[in-house]
Parts: structure tokens; C-alpha cells; sequence
């Protein structure tokens, strides 16, 4: 696959974790209907990938209030990440997207800013052994207002010294290109893996 990249001489390249960089996109999937079925709560595929860019926490306070469940947020989210992390050795990196990153490792500074948390984009990143080619991580936890916010985008841009019109995001949903738009940075969309 191969990605259209905007033109502009980008001094940083900032990604999404989940689906853009890790074609984990399916197992997360996976992970959460696990978790879910054993509370009697629906997550069907087409509102998961609607979904994608929010944070943990937020997914399972929509579904509870959705649904009238009564889900624990964080054993309900500690347990979605434990399964994930059994699939974590079958993930895959995005077709197309690890040519930007070899091509800019050393070169460009780079950042990861994803709605997951720090250990999970931190296991993902070094089962694919990219962690390494990252200067930054900005998870959930380390912004107040998610995706399609640009408050994580304008964060990343912050810790690597480089101006958000500068930066160029690679994203894989509606709400991450909306929170790049937001910030004033170019972006490059990552096609949705059932249409790979």
C-alpha cells in the first residue's frame, strides 16, 4: 500500500498507535467483545471502528449509558487490555506506513499520540520493535480532551519543539483527522484494514 503524502517540507511526523501504525485494529476488536460478552454488553464492529480514536474509559461509560449496564470502567478496561495482550504476538505493522518510519528514523523527529494508554501503545510498539524510533509518546492519561480534540496533536508538537503547521499526522480514523485539521497540521489517512 502505498500513501499519499501531502506536499510541505514537515519537520516532524506524528502518528496514531492502533491502526496506523499496528494493524492491531481486528485484535482489539477481539479484546473487547471478550470483555464485554462477559457482561452482557454488545460492541459490534462497524460502532468500534466508529469509535476508534476515543479512549478506553470513554467507550465503556458510552456503552454502559447505551446499553443501561453497570460495566466497572477500569476492571472492564483492565480486562479488555489483558486479552489484547494475549493477541498481542499475532500484530502486524500497517502496510505502507513502516516505509515513512524507516525513512524518517534519525532523520525526522517523530511522535506517537493514541487514545489507548502508555503500557498498551509501549507493548505494541516493541512487539513490532519500533519503540525505539520514537521521541515521544503522548497516550491517554497524558491529555484531558480526546480525539477529535487537538489537544494530544498540539501536545506532541510541544514536546518535540516543532510549530503544529510543520507537522505532518498520520491517522487511520474520522476522529483523528479531524483532531489533526484541528491542530493545523497536514495529515495522510491510513485506509480502514476491512478495506485493505
Amino acid at each position: 500500500m502505498i500513501l499519499s503524502v501531502p506536499p510541505g517540507d514537515f519537520r516532524a511526523y506524528l502518528f496514531d498507535c492502533d491502526g496506523t501504525i499496528a494493524d492491531s485494529m481486528p485484535l482489539h476488536h477481539r479484546a473487547w467483545k471478550q470483555a464485554l460478552d462477559e457482561w452482557g454488553c454488545v460492541f459490534p464492529e462497524d460502532l468500534f471502528y466508529a469509535w476508534g480514536g476515543r479512549t478506553v474509559a470513554d467507550i465503556i461509560t458510552s456503552l454502559n449509558e447505551d446499553q443501561g449496564l453497570a460495566m466497572p470502567v477500569e476492571a472492564v478496561a483492565h480486562r479488555r487490555e489483558l486479552l489484547f495482550r494475549e493477541y498481542l504476538p499475532q500484530v502486524t505493522v500497517v502496510p505502507g506506513v513502516l516505509a515513512h518510519i524507516e525513512h524518517a528514523a534519525g532523520r525526522i523527529p517523530m511522535a506517537v499520540v493514541s487514545g489507548s494508554t502508555r503500557d498498551s501503545v509501549t507493548a505494541s510498539l516493541t512487539a513490532l520493535g519500533l519503540l525505539d524510533r520514537f521521541d515521544v509518546l503522548v497516550c491517554a492519561g497524558d491529555y484531558t480532551r480526546a480525539k477529535p480534540d487537538p489537544e494530544g496533536y498540539l501536545r506532541a508538537a510541544e514536546h518535540l519543539d516543532v510549530p503544529p503547521e510543520d507537522c505532518l499526522v498520520f491517522e487511520d480514523t474520522e476522529m483523528g483527522i479531524q483532531a489533526a485539521t484541528a491542530a493545523g497540521m497536514a495529515s495522510v489517512r491510513i485506509p480502514d484494514p476491512r478495506l485493505r
